[in-house]
């Protein structure tokens, strides 16, 4: 398993071992979802042993056997991807299920909860991302309340042109409260046609994570729905700057 993360470490810690960024690089812990399934405490371990110091779990709230794993390794847990549903197709108007999932993120220490991915049928218009902004703006004000922030993570789709040239991105950026922010994933921003550098800039102090992987040079961009496993690359493997510009403009952010 150590050797999955070995080449990864090898660029995400060209860090001096006391450098103040380096505790703050972790691994989203989806990227192992298939050594996960198959050995959740020895794949935890492994990504202790090549050096990183926090992890992102998903599936929260359902995902104690995770949680319990990075405990014991001493992985720490500040940010989890949760089930989406309960804010996006909440069961009734006070948000009851997302209300139960943030008590639990208090319990455990959670700092941020990220809305990981939005189903096709929920974003086929941008009155649909008007309506989803607004779902989000009152989770975060539930999230703010128990010191904790809410942010969304994005893919390709919600750049793609919709009426008038305008896509779903542009309408989270117009219509997020400011409780709600942004876990912008450079590889899906690249993917859907946007720098991410530039939309770094301008969503500045929005920003409140960045997911960072590379992109395989000759990728056809803008491609909007589904990518070759291949496309995935590590930081330097891929386009020039792509990942090490937007985390270096993060930084100044």
């Amino acid at each position: 398993m150590t050797s999955i993360l070995a080449s990864q470490s090898g660029r995400a810690w060209a860090l001096d071992a006391d450098n103040a960024y380096r505790k703050n690089i972790g691994v989203q812990l989806y990227t192992l979802r298939d050594q996960i399934a198959k050995d959740v405490k020895g794949t935890v371990q492994a990504v202790v042993d090549a050096g990183y110091k926090q992890g992102e779990p998903y599936g929260f709230p359902n995902c104690d056997p995770m949680l319990n794993a990075m405990k014991d390794a001493g992985l720490a847990l500040n940010s989890t991807h949760f089930d989406w549903a309960s804010v996006v197709t909440p069961s009734d108007e006070g948000m009851s299920d997302f209300k139960k999932v943030v008590e639990k993120a208090k319990e455990v220490g959670l700092s941020h909860l990220v809305v990981p991915y939005l189903e096709g049928e929920v974003r086929k218009t941008l009155d649909d991302y008007k309506s989803l902004a607004g779902k989000f703006n009152k989770a975060a004000e539930i999230c703010k309340d128990a010191e904790i922030e809410l942010s969304y993570h994005n893919h390709s789709f919600e750049f793609a042109p919709m009426d008038g040239g305008k896509c779903g991105y542009d309408v989270f950026i117009e219509e997020f409260g400011d409780a709600m922010k942004f876990e912008m994933d450079v590889f899906w921003v690249k993917l859907g046609g946007q720098e991410p550098a530039e939309l770094i800039k301008k969503l500045k102090g929005r920003v409140s994570q960045l997911h960072l992987k590379d992109l395989k040079k000759g990728s056809a961009i803008p491609n909007y729905e589904g990518v070759a496993k291949d496309a995935f690359k590590e930081l330097g493997n891929g386009t020039e700057v792509f990942g090490m510009m937007a985390a270096e403009n993060a930084v100044k952010s």
